[in-house]
């Protein structure tokens, strides 16, 4: 590489500021633009307050720290809203449940009720057929009996 021998110019502070200067004065409409918005600062949580005898940088730093404490309070509130929701469904699936078991209940005393009925049926038909044999061997026995006398 070939290096330059031209002189080098010393740095003129003077010369800079007097550039600077005249670029401001000749252009009074430049203004300093803040592009971050100023969202306007929320007030501490109500339930602290600062001491008077703290210093401005203490109270920032303490404000700070409230701020993500409550917001953190915030999101486990919300989540105790969650759980909420799942308290009321489970009390809503119990409520149905409890209505579901007596209906159970119900159709199970019927089943009972329709077996007892039909035990108490069968065993009527059983001794009404028990009867009917008894009465159909007794007239057999008579008709037997007035045969062979009328065949003596």
């Amino acid at each position: 590489m070939r290096v330059q021998n031209s002189a080098v110019k010393p740095f003129d502070a003077s010369r800079l500021e007097g550039e600077v200067r005249e670029a401001v004065q000749s252009h009074p409409h430049i203004h300093a633009v803040d592009y971050l918005p100023q969202s306007p600062v929320p007030p501490v949580p109500e339930y602290v307050s600062h001491r008077e005898d703290v210093s401005e940088i203490g109270k920032l730093s303490a404000e700070a720290i409230v701020k993500e404490y409550e917001e953190t309070a915030k999101e486990i509130e919300t989540m105790g809203n969650v759980v909420r929701e799942m308290v009321l469904r489970c009390e809503q699936l119990t409520s149905s449940a409890s209505a579901m078991l007596k209906d159970i209940k119900a159709t199970a005393g019927r089943y009972r009720k329709e077996g007892k009925r039909m035990f108490t049926e069968i065993e009527a038909c059983a001794s009404a057929t028990d009867e009917v044999r008894r009465l159909c061997e007794t007239f057999r026995d008579k008709l037997a009996a007035r045969e062979s006398e009328a065949t003596k």
